[in-house]
Formats: structure tokens, C-alpha cells, sequence
């Protein structure tokens, strides 16, 4: 399905806000939800690069920042 050149998916955040694409033909597995964003499997790659800028899990920079970094 993810190989598919026709299938469309979304793009899916995490708690510890990493993106990932899921196909829109099945459920999204438990642990992501959807952000809205729906298309071919390019567009929804592209959308990530733009929206996920610090790839640090949020639970890393939560304690870099309580530890002053």
C-alpha cells in the first residue's frame, strides 16, 4: 500500500510530535492522529519537511528546556 503510485494518505503526528504518512484506506493506528493534511504520497512528504523543523521527540526538548539548554 505505501508503494501504491495511486493511493492516498495523510499525514499523522505522534504525542512526541514526529510525523509520519498513514494510506487513507486504513485506520490510523492508535498513538497518532490525523493533522488534516490529505494527498499523494509526495505532497504529503512535502508537507513534513515544512511543518517537522526539530526532529527531537518533544518529551527531549521538554527536558532540554527544563534543564536551561
Amino acid at each position: 500500500m505505501f508503494d501504491d503510485p495511486t493511493a492516498t494518505f495523510t499525514v499523522v503526528i505522534n504525542e512526541e510530535e514526529q510525523y509520519s504518512i498513514w494510506p487513507t484506506a486504513i485506520t490510523v493506528p492508535g498513538g497518532w492522529r490525523e493533522i488534516g493534511v490529505t494527498g499523494a504520497k509526495d505532497d504529503c512528504l512535502t508537507r513534513i519537511e515544512e511543518l517537522w523543523t526539530d526532529l527531537r521527540p518533544r518529551s527531549l526538548r521538554d527536558q532540554l528546556a527544563a534543564d536551561g539548554h
